[in-house]
């Protein structure tokens, strides 16, 4: 009997993972259904020694069964048998799935990775692209895409910034779901205390933007599988109140059909991205501007199949079995 492709997943621990929601289970369920042996290990499994037989990276993985439909309680959707030492080569892929934030230790895990590609490792998304595009500072190559914006930690360009642009957001390079992001009117009192909170008195870069006011009808999630577009985006739109669309900030998810702007935004960028080993990218975009291009573990999988019915997941299956068979 032919052995079973199989994929690795290296993920945060799976009871953390929400079944309800989380697109790297919508990918092992759809991997599992295909045939596919899913496994899983997270960053801490990995290790690289040039001790014994010769040098390679490998993990302590356990390999999955995943129950389709299961209920969503904590490590319901799945079971899973005692961990094994396996090289990272050794598998068919590895799917880097870690969520943010890039901090030191998402680094060395790239590292690592790295590494297990020159053993012969197919991993995705690739480790040196993640390395290269930083999700926020990743969109001054294409400029043209985006609104006025700068890059620094100097309190006194932010102001001038601000001036010129009358409202912006200003926002952490190593910031993840809303965290840290604030909007600065042409007459906020809290001006400098912010500015010097947001980058620490000097001693942290930001990125600031000048504010979208569309961002009330949304911040779209737009997927790019293997350089094409999802015909349907997620709409994270901000809670009374808010100005930030995050759903970890209590944003409502609403997919609706790209617009003419989001498509061009992916035609001219997803090629590009997936010829640096980006197989699945997220871009974000208010009204008719990119803010952010992200490539760690982008989501929303299931929000866009629940309410269009597009499998988004099989749309990435289908592309990472086509870069394998490549």
């Amino acid at each position: 009997m032919p052995q079973r492709p199989a994929i690795l997943f290296v993920v945060d621990p799976l009871d953390e993972l929400k079944a309800y929601k989380d697109s790297s289970i919508a990918m092992m369920r759809e991997l599992a259904r295909r045939g596919h042996g899913v496994w899983a290990c997270t960053t801490a499994d990995l290790h690289w020694s040039s001790a014994g037989s010769g040098a390679r990276v490998a993990g302590r993985a356990r390999s999955l069964a995943i129950k389709p439909g299961a209920p969503a309680g904590k490590g319901a959707w799945f079971e899973a048998s005692g961990s094994e030492l396996r090289a990272l080569a050794g598998f068919d892929a590895v799917l880097m799935r870690k969520d943010p934030p890039f901090d030191t230790e998402f680094l060395y895990a790239t590292f690592l990775l790295e590494a297990a590609q020159r053993d012969g490792a197919r991993v995705f998304n690739d480790p040196r692209a993640l390395r290269d595009h930083n999700e926020k500072f990743a969109i001054s190559e294409f400029a043209e895409f985006s609104v006025p914006t700068l890059v620094t930690r100097s309190a006194d360009l932010l102001r001038e910034f601000r001036s010129e642009q009358r409202d912006i957001v200003v926002k952490p390079l190593d910031g993840m779901g809303g965290a840290s992001i604030f909007r600065l009117g042409p007459d906020d009192p809290n001006l400098n205390v912010i500015l010097e909170t947001v980058t620490e008195t000097g001693r942290r870069t930001v990125m600031a933007q000048r504010y979208i006011p569309e961002i009330r009808d949304g911040d779209k999630r737009v997927l790019v599988i293997g350089g094409a577009a999802v015909p349907f985006s997620l709409a994270r739109v901000p809670k009374p109140g808010e100005s930030r669309g995050n759903l970890a900030v209590g944003g409502i998810g609403r997919a609706q059909p790209l617009s003419p702007r989001d498509q061009a935004i992916a035609a001219a960028l997803g090629p590009t991205l997936a010829g640096r080993g980006l197989l699945l990218v997220g871009l974000d975009v208010i009204g008719d501007y990119l803010t952010e291009i992200n490539v760690t573990s982008p989501t929303c999988f299931v929000e866009i199949a629940t309410q269009t019915g597009f499998d988004v997941a099989a749309m990435f299956v289908d592309s990472l079995e086509a870069a394998l068979a490549q």
